[in-house]
C-alpha cells in the first residue's frame, strides 16, 4: 500500500488539472467510535468484551489507514447518528431525520412505498436523490457491497449492482449456511434456536454474515435472477464453506464491479457498508461472551499485508480453528479493516487507476458497550472520518466539524453533478474545504436519538438529555468534558454559541409533531424510551 498511495499522492494533481471525474470508493464501517481508530490519540478503547481499556494488546495497529490519515486527512469532530439506521439514511440521503422520518432503528415514520403499501416509509420515498443516484444520473457504475438495513426494494436506491451479506433478516431462504437463528416453539414458548445446533441461545435473531456468510447477489450479470443466492456456480459452490469469510466476498465481487466498469470506459462508485465492527454470534464457539468474533490472520511486514488462510473444521456446533483466525475483538476487525483498504490501494494502483480515485472512511455510530445508541456527550455518535483525494490541499489532522449529511453533496461534487436548487439538503459539501485553503468547513453539528437532540459547536456541545457540556478542548480520552453548570463561569464566546444552537434546533424537533410521513397520522404501536418524553419538554430561547 505504500507505494499505492505514493503513486496516489504523486499523480492526485495531474488527474485534477485533466478534469477527469475521479473514482469514488465510501468505507462505511459498522459500530466503531473514532477512539477506536489510533490515528485519533485516545487514551481509551474497547476490549473485546465491551469494558473500556488502555491495554496495548486490545489496541488495532493500522499502518494503511495512518498512512491514508496522513498524506489525505482525518476529520477529528465527524458525526453520525447514534445508531444504525437513522444513520445510514442520513449517509444516503444527505438529511436529517426530520424529513427521513427515520429516528431511530425500532423508531420509524410510517409511510407508503412505491406501490402504496404502508409501512416504514423508504428513504427513497422521502428523498428522491440518494448518493447511489447522485453517482449514476453522472454517469458511474454504482456497486453496493456489504450490510443493506434499508427498508424497500434494494434496487430503488440507485445501485447497479450489488452484494450483501444480509443486515436485516427478510431474507430466510437461503439454502447454503445454517448459520442462522430462527424462532420455534418450545413447550408452548416462542424461543430463538441457533440453527446450526438446534439449541436455545440467549443472543438477538441474525445471520453469519461473517463466518460461512449469507450472501445475495443483486443484477449480478451471471446470475439467472435479479436477486441469487450465492454461491450460485459449480466452481463456487465448490469452494463455499466454514471458511468463507463475508469481508472477503465483499471485495471480490467489488473488485469484479471495478473491472468491469473500468473496461467499458466508466467512473465507479463503491459504496462498501462492511459488518466489520459490528457484534455478531460467534458460531465456532457458541457460549463465547466476546462480542466481536475473530477474523483471518492478517499480519503487515512493514511492506505489505500477509494473510493466514484459515482452516476451521467441525459441524453443529463443534469446531477447531487449528489457530487459523485472531481471537475475538473489535482491535482486530479494525486491523482488517486495514487490511481491506490495502486491498483497494494494491487494486487501484492494478487497474491503472490510483491516481484518480477518492477514498473516504467512516462509521455509523459508536463502538457497542460505548456509545452506540447513546445520547450521552457525543458517544453515540462519535466516529472517525478519513478522506483521501488526489489533489486535496488539507492534510493529516483537521481540527473541523463534519457529518455524514456532507457525504452526499461531497459525491455531488466530486462526481460533477449539480443538486437541483430547490432540493433540500442537510449536508455540506467537503469539497471547498478540501480543496482550497478555506480554513473551516462547519460551524456545527447536529444529531438525534429519537426526539432527543444533540448539538455542538467548536466550544459546546447539548447532548440528549440536554446536558450542556465544554468541548474547547479535547480530552486524553476523547470523551471526558467538563459539564457545564454554571452558564456565568464560562465565556462570553461560550455562550453566545449556546444561543446560536439554540435557535437551530426548532426546525428539527418534529418527533412529536410530524413523525411519520406528510399525511400519514397514524401512531406508532410503541415508543422506545428516551429520556424526553414529550414535545412540552423542550424550551427554546
Amino acid at each position: 500500500m505504500k507505494m499505492g498511495l505514493m503513486v496516489l499522492l504523486a499523480g492526485g494533481l495531474v488527474a485534477a488539472s485533466r478534469g477527469e471525474r475521479p473514482n469514488i470508493i465510501v468505507y462505511f464501517a459498522d459500530d466503531i467510535s473514532a477512539r477506536e481508530f489510533p490515528v485519533y490519540g485516545s487514551s481509551v478503547w474497547t476490549d473485546p468484551w465491551r469494558n473500556d481499556t488502555s491495554d496495548p494488546q486490545y489496541r488495532a495497529r493500522t499502518p494503511v489507514l495512518d498512512r491514508l490519515a496522513a498524506e489525505g486527512c482525518w476529520i477529528k469532530t465527524a458525526w453520525a447518528a447514534c445508531v444504525c439506521n437513522p444513520s445510514r439514511a442520513m449517509m444516503m440521503s444527505g438529511r436529517y431525520a426530520y424529513l427521513t422520518k427515520w429516528w431511530n432503528n425500532k423508531d420509524k415514520g410510517l409511510g407508503p412505498d412505491e406501490d402504496g403499501r404502508m409501512g416504514t416509509w423508504p428513504v427513497y420515498m422521502s428523498s428522491p436523490l440518494l448518493i447511489g443516484h447522485v453517482a449514476q444520473q453522472a454517469g458511474y457504475g454504482t456497486f453496493w457491497a456489504g450490510k443493506t438495513q434499508m427498508e424497500g426494494s434494494y434496487e430503488r436506491h440507485g445501485f447497479d449492482e450489488g452484494c450483501f451479506t444480509p443486515g436485516g433478516l427478510s431474507d430466510t431462504d437461503n439454502p447454503y449456511t445454517d448459520f442462522k437463528h430462527e424462532y420455534r416453539k418450545i413447550e408452548g414458548e416462542r424461543v430463538l434456536v441457533n440453527v446450526d445446533t438446534g439449541k436455545p441461545c440467549d443472543t438477538y435473531q441474525q445471520h453469519g454474515w461473517y463466518w460461512f456468510p449469507h450472501v445475495k447477489l443483486m443484477n449480478h450479470p451471471a446470475a439467472a435472477s435479479q436477486y441469487e443466492w450465492w454461491p450460485n456456480t459449480a466452481e463456487s459452490k465448490k469452494s463455499f464453506g466454514l471458511n468463507t469469510y463475508g469481508p472477503d466476498v465483499e471485495l471480490q465481487f467489488a473488485f469484479d464491479f471495478m473491472d468491469r466498469t473500468h473496461a467499458a470506459g466508466k467512473p465507479f462508485f463503491i459504496y462498501h457498508t462492511t459488518h466489520l465492527g459490528h457484534d455478531a454470534f460467534n458460531w465456532f464457539d457458541p457460549d463465547d461472551e466476546s462480542s466481536w468474533p475473530g477474523t483471518p490472520i492478517v499480519k503487515w511486514d512493514g511492506r505489505q499485508y500477509i494473510r493466514t488462510e484459515p482452516d476451521v473444521t467441525g459441524d453443529n456446533g463443534t469446531y477447531d480453528t487449528h489457530d487459523s483466525i485472531t481471537g475475538p475483538g473489535i482491535h482486530n476487525h479494525v486491523n482488517y479493516i486495514d487490511y481491506q483498504l490495502w486491498q483497494y490501494g494494491k487494486k487501484l494502483v492494478e487497474m491503472g487507476v490510483a491516481d484518480n480515485t477518492v477514498i473516504i472512511v467512516c462509521a455509523d455510530n459508536g463502538t457497542g458497550g460505548y456509545g452506540k445508541n447513546s445520547g450521552e456527550k457525543q458517544k453515540g455518535c462519535h466516529i472517525p472520518m478519513i478522506v483521501y483525494a488526489p489533489g486535496m490541499k488539507k492534510h493529516g489532522g483537521q481540527d473541523v466539524l463534519a457529518s455524514v449529511v456532507d457525504m452526499l453533496p461531497t459525491i455531488a461534487d466530486l462526481a460533477g453533478f449539480a443538486l437541483p436548487k430547490d432540493y433540500r439538503i442537510d449536508g455540506e459539501s467537503m469539497v471547498p474545504f478540501l480543496f482550497t485553503d478555506q480554513s473551516d468547513h462547519r460551524k456545527w453539528i447536529y444529531a438525534q436519538r429519537g426526539p432527543e437532540q444533540i448539538i455542538r459547536g467548536q466550544k459546546v456541545l447539548k447532548d440528549g438529555a440536554d446536558k450542556w457540556w465544554d468541548v474547547s478542548s479535547v480530552p486524553d480520552d476523547l470523551i471526558g468534558f467538563d459539564a457545564i453548570g454554571n452558564w456565568g463561569a464560562v465565556s462570553e464566546a461560550h455562550r453566545e454559541e449556546r444561543e446560536q444552537l439554540l435557535k437551530i434546533l426548532p426546525r428539527y424537533d418534529l418527533y412529536y409533531d410530524e413523525y411519520n410521513a406528510p399525511g400519514v397520522q397514524q401512531e406508532p404501536p410503541k415508543r422506545p424510551k428516551y429520556s424526553r418524553k414529550s414535545k412540552e419538554q423542550k424550551e427554546y430561547p
